[in-house]
């Protein structure tokens, strides 16, 4: 049989299973948007961890006098303590890069800038928020180090780990992203059944034209080509109806929505659906043929 025969016989039995053929379509889309939108979530996480793990500040906060922690007992830091401490972080270089002093003045203005749009800026007093020093590491891997150095000694009140906020939010986004994957493997079970209930019913409405073809001689991949093209195909379109819905989520998310109005972070973009648009492709198309060459094989004995 040649090529345009056999593109001809998908064609037709795309056709007469048109219902179940688009069930297929539906279900495939519906699988692969959701993996996609799981993927896209972990490679949001992992930019976002390369761009705050790098930016993590050491934050030492000292004593003042309406300080509760324990080691503030004896009241604000002096300006021993303090001597000490900046002596103590110069001798950590060049692991610390950069030492930035903040007072409890400039730690009111940052906050009442940052929170300007929330009813917290209201509820702060200069005084709330310590004075502290921001530690800028040259290894952001070296955090523990540099923090332990300092917990404890006198006239630090604390230094809090800010990858331990920032993980609660990975945290939450890897979950968030481990429902979605779960979620597309079981409507991806159901279109590898689909697939398969597709096949078997080709392959039922149409045993008069199979039995002929075996009374003249026609070869077993003849006879089955066009019911796995069927099956490619419909499991490609819905891959790819799949992928424009990830494209126009991407865009309308990140392009015209976050990069546009958050500053401070890093995002991803559209362009990232490009990427993993491929191994969506080459998954269900590995599932087609797969699922199309087992069924195939049990139930059409040829």
């Amino acid at each position: 049989m040649r090529p345009t025969n056999v593109l001809v016989d998908a064609w037709q039995g795309l056709r007469r299973n048109k219902s179940i053929a688009i069930s297929v379509v539906l279900v495939t889309m519906i699988s692969m948007y959701l993996l996609g939108v799981g993927v896209l979530a972990q490679r949001q996480v992992t930019t976002m961890k390369g761009y705050w793990y790098d930016r993590v500040q050491v934050s030492i906060y000292l004593c003042t006098d309406s300080s509760s922690q324990p080691n503030c007992a004896e009241g604000a830091v002096t300006d021993e303590q303090r001597e000490t401490i900046e002596a103590q972080l110069e001798e950590s270089r060049p692991l610390v890069k950069e030492v930035y002093f903040e007072s409890e003045q400039e730690a009111y203005d940052r906050f009442r800038e940052d929170y300007k749009n929330s009813p917290l800026s209201k509820n702060i007093r200069v005084g709330d928020i310590p004075p502290s020093y921001r530690v800028q590491l040259s290894d952001p891997e070296q955090y523990e180090t540099v923090a332990s150095a300092f917990e404890n000694a006198p006239g630090v009140a604390s230094v809090p780990d800010l990858r331990q906020v920032f993980s609660k939010l990975f945290q939450a986004i890897n979950i968030a992203s481990a429902v979605m994957v779960a979620l597309s493997l079981l409507t991806l079970v159901s279109a590898v059944l689909l697939m398969a209930t597709t096949i078997r019913q080709a392959a039922f409405t149409r045993r008069r034209e199979i039995a002929i073809m075996r009374l003249v001689g026609a070869s077993n991949s003849t006879i089955r080509t066009p019911f796995i093209i069927e099956t490619l195909v419909a499991g490609l379109v819905g891959t790819g109806l799949a992928v424009g819905m990830l494209w126009f989520s991407a865009w309308s998310l990140f392009d015209e929505y976050l990069i546009q109005e958050t500053t401070g972070t890093a995002l991803i973009s559209s362009s990232e659906v490009l990427v993993i648009a491929p191994a969506l492709f080459g998954l269900v198309g590995v599932l087609a043929i797969g699922t199309s060459t087992i069924t195939l094989w049990r139930y059409l004995r040829v």
